[in-house]
This record gives structure tokens, sequence and C-alpha cells, in this order.
């Protein structure tokens, strides 16, 4: 059966935990920094060792780790049950004194073993938008993680997009630079593109950091446009075994959903994924997740025009891969959560629930709920 790789840490609710950066003095190993990281921007959001929080630069072109307090003081086997926060834009806004239309929250992330949400931020607009990194504690409690003087760990990515750099409709190609990232075995990976003929690139970089990986240049068959493809970065992925060997989940524009088996990722090399599901063009996939439940492994995906989508994976280790153009949807079965809308980011809290970022109109919300 195929299975999530679920975080390496068990979840269990906090009992008293305060959160913050964490003293040079007890910074974990692998931040051989002491001071405030030079952040361009904060965007895609991972856990990895307790204690340590990675944070994808896409304008400065470089993959951040940063020391926060670890979950300590807790309470094995409790399911959460945190409060919602409403008008959380607002309330960012107020915490880095502007105006809430000029907050934007990039990415979500649950630390596994206290539940605490992370929250990546840019106050402003464009890519001289500062950002910041918010927390929200199990009451609703907001706070800005200090970083003036944290134990970190920097690596610039090799072969990133130029800060000038744009596609053909003008848009800025450095901002895909880092797409998404997340933590397994000792590797960060990470999604983006490259310049190597602006590639959709996979890198896989050792934690702690010592070289940056060039990348593997990825290619998949959009059946939605019948050709295959190198240019569209993975918009979101989730880490996930098929067939007793670990793999990539990988979402597109449009929305192909496509496997990459991690052992076949070797930096400077071309790796054709196999496109598993076609779950409908004119959408842009925002997060995804994967989860067990009732025997069964899932994965939720959130998207900018198709709602949240709960897709299954049974037998998706002999799903054929889509090698010719088609209308609609194809491979993968899924259903849409009528109830979840408005959702743009994701994250698991616990074995039983996710906790969403939720857009209303212009007002943004945080909320827990079951997973489906």
């Amino acid at each position: 059966m195929p299975r999530p790789l679920l975080s390496l840490f068990s979840f269990s609710l906090a009992v008293c935990v305060a959160v913050g950066s964490v003293s040079a003095a007890d910074k974990p190993a692998g931040l051989d920094k002491t001071g405030k990281p030079d952040l361009k921007s904060a965007g895609a959001l991972a856990f990895g060792p307790d204690g340590v929080l990675f944070v994808g630069d896409a304008q400065g072109a470089a993959l951040f780790a940063i020391g926060v307090d670890p979950a300590t003081g807790t309470k094995p086997g409790a399911e959460p049950s945190r409060a919602k926060v409403d008008g959380l834009n607002d309330k960012i806004a107020a915490l880095l004194g502007t105006k809430a239309e000029d907050i934007l929250v990039n990415d979500l992330a649950v630390q596994p073993r206290s539940g605490i949400a992370y929250l990546s931020v840019s106050r402003g607009k464009g890519p001289g938008a500062e950002p910041a990194i918010v927390t929200v504690g199990f009451s609703g409690k907001l706070a800005v993680l200090p970083l003036d003087n944290v134990g970190y760990a920097k690596i610039a990515l090799t072969g990133a997009p130029g800060v000038d750099a744009k596609d053909q409709r003008g848009n800025s190609l450095r901002q895909d630079a880092i797409t998404d990232l997340h933590f397994l075995d000792g590797r960060v990976f990470i999604a983006g593109l490259s310049n190597e003929a602006f590639d959709s690139t996979l890198r896989a970089i050792p934690f702690p950091f010592t070289d940056s990986d060039l990348g593997t240049s990825v290619e998949i068959y959009h059946g939605a446009h019948g050709k295959f493809e190198t240019r569209a970065p993975v918009r979101t992925f989730v880490p996930f075994i098929i067939g007793g060997e670990p793999h990539l989940m990988a979402a597109y524009q449009c929305t192909p959903l496509v496997t990459f088996p991690i052992a076949q990722l070797k930096p400077g090399s071309k790796l054709r994924g196999t496109t598993v599901a076609e779950l409908g063009n004119r959408n842009r996939p925002l997060d995804i997740i994967s989860y067990q439940k009732d025997g069964r492994t899932f994965l939720l995906l959130a998207n900018s025009a198709r709602g949240v989508m709960k897709i299954s994976t049974d037998n998706v280790e002999k799903q054929e891969g889509i090698t010719q153009q088609i209308g609609g949807t194809a491979g993968l079965s899924y259903e849409t959560i009528d109830g979840l809308k408005g959702v743009e980011h994701l994250d698991r809290l616990g074995d039983a629930h996710a906790l969403l970022l939720v857009k209303t109109g212009t007002s943004l919300s945080l909320e827990s709920v079951p997973l489906p």
C-alpha cells in the first residue's frame, strides 16, 4: 500500500512552550552562524530536526535554517484543539505596523511536536517587500519570531534565475527560484526554476549544509496541453512512498500530478516524471499534504480555482502514466470537499486534523478541521 512519508516526529500537544528564536548557546547542530539572517524574502517553510525551521528565500536565491524553540514540555498523544483566528491579516498588520492590504502570507508550516503554526509573511508589495515570520499559538495568540540574534545557517542556490529574469509575459522568474520545500532523511528537497534554459528543477541539499545541489532538470507530460514540458515549475509537492520506494508527488499548473523517484534525482541530470493524474486545467495548485484514514492513504490538494481535492492513492504504483492528450480529468480519482472553500495553504496538525489558511473576501483566517 502507498503511504505518506509522515513527519519524523510524532505529534503531541504543547503544554508549556515559549515560542521564539533559540539563543546562540542553545542552537541545534548545523546552525553555524549567530546573528541576523539576511533574508530578502520569506516563502516556502518546512521543519527539519527539532528546533530547526527551513525558510526558502526566492528573492535572495538562498535556503536558510533558523533556530526556533524546540518542542519541549509536551504531552504525548494529545489531540489538537486550537482557537480559530479570524481577521488574521489585520492582526499580522497590527504586529508589523502596517495595513492589512500590505500583508501577504506566503506559506504555513506546523511545528510537528508542538502544533504551533509558523507563517512566512511579506510586508509590502513586490521584490522590495520586507520578510517576517509570525507564530500562532493554540490560544490564537500571534507573535513575531525575533531574528536579531539567532543561530542559523545559509546556503546559496547554484544556478537560480537572475534578479531581472522574466518570462514571456513579463513576470519575474526569480520569484519561482523556490516554489516549495520539504525535509526528509537529512536532506532538504527544493522545487523551483534554474537558469539552465529556465528549467523546472528539483534539488536535494544535505543538512547540515555543505554544497549546493545543482539540481535535477525534470520533464513531464502535460495531458491537457498534449506535450512534454520542462519549463513549468512544480507548484507544490509532498514526499510519498510508492512500491516501497520514496518519491516526490508533485502538482503543476493546470493541474497534472506527477511522481518522481527520489533515488533518480541526480545533480546535473534530467529526469522524466510519471503523470499519474490530470486534475483539470485553468487552475493553480496551492498546497498539498498526505495522510492516512481508515487504512487508506489520501492527498489533500488546495487549488486556486478547483477547491480542495481529496485524492485517492489506491494502486498508485499500478497507475499507467498519462502520455496522450486528454480533455478534462484522468488518472487517480478524487472528490472535491464542498465544505472547504478559499483554502490557500494547509498543513497536517497531528494524525487526524489539518490546519488551514482560508481567504474569505479580503480577510484571512486560520482554523483546524478534521481530515476528511
